[in-house]
């Protein structure tokens, strides 16, 4: 453990990355959000939607991806084992996103207590739609941070094992994947039944469970491949 908790310091001495940088773009985009809807007239709706909290995500698949493809071979350079750096990069992982959960479910409670923010903002509240539950909120952001963090470490070893080949290759199969899945819903008429499925499953299960056992899943997708990987 000791020695998975020096490697998991290489991570955290880029702290800019980690938290710095999400944070900084979260800022910003509240921002222009907030600047946005405070110019546009008062409106009928309940809520301002904006999708901006999401660059968040999109923040952590690349840092993990970069992860794995820059500091990846650095620490095997210096004797790192494949198992001490996947274990190590996973921890940084769940804690980054429980921080990064924290930050945006006290930002849904600002902003539910405020009236969003005195503009109907709808930013950092996107379970709020689903569930009532603070804790189920609070672990739905948890999840969902942590599957788009699994999803680049598995991006990262998929790109260090076979290069841009690789990339294209994930790229070609989730393509067939959602088009071809999207084509037989649509083709046996499944997307009532689909919608029922969301609809009635229970909140905590599409909320928290699927993207946990999601992310279990690109976990060991990664550290199979990882294990194979060249530095």
């Amino acid at each position: 453990m000791k020695r998975t908790l020096d490697v998991a310091r290489m991570h955290t001495v880029a702290w800019p990355l980690i938290i710095g940088w999400p944070v900084g773009i979260l800022a910003l985009s509240f921002a222009i959000c907030y600047a946005i809807f405070a110019l546009i007239p008062t409106t009928d709706a309940q809520f301002n939607f904006t999708g901006a909290v999401f660059s968040v995500y999109g923040f952590a698949v690349a840092f993990y991806i970069q992860a794995i493809t820059q500091t990846f071979p650095f620490a095997v350079g210096l004797s790192v084992t494949r198992r001490e750096f996947y274990t190590a990069s996973a921890l940084v992982g769940v804690i980054q996103s429980a921080a990064l959960a924290t930050v945006l479910f006290a930002l849904s409670a600002l902003e539910a207590a405020t009236g969003g923010f005195g503009v109907k903002l709808r930013m950092f509240g996107i379970f709020r739609y689903a569930t009532d539950s603070a804790a189920l909120e609070w672990a739905a952001l948890f999840a969902t941070l942590l599957l788009v963090t699994t999803i680049g470490l598995f991006i990262g070893v998929v790109y260090q094992h076979y290069r841009v080949n690789g990339l294209f290759g994930l790229l070609l199969v989730g393509i067939v994947l959602f088009g071809g899945g999207a084509i037989l819903i649509t083709w046996q008429r499944w997307w009532p039944d689909v919608i029922d499925f969301v609809v009635d499953t229970p909140r905590y299960v599409v909320l928290a469970v699927i993207p946990l056992t999601l992310g279990i899943a690109f976990t060991g997708a990664g550290w199979t491949g990882i294990r194979r990987a060249t530095a």
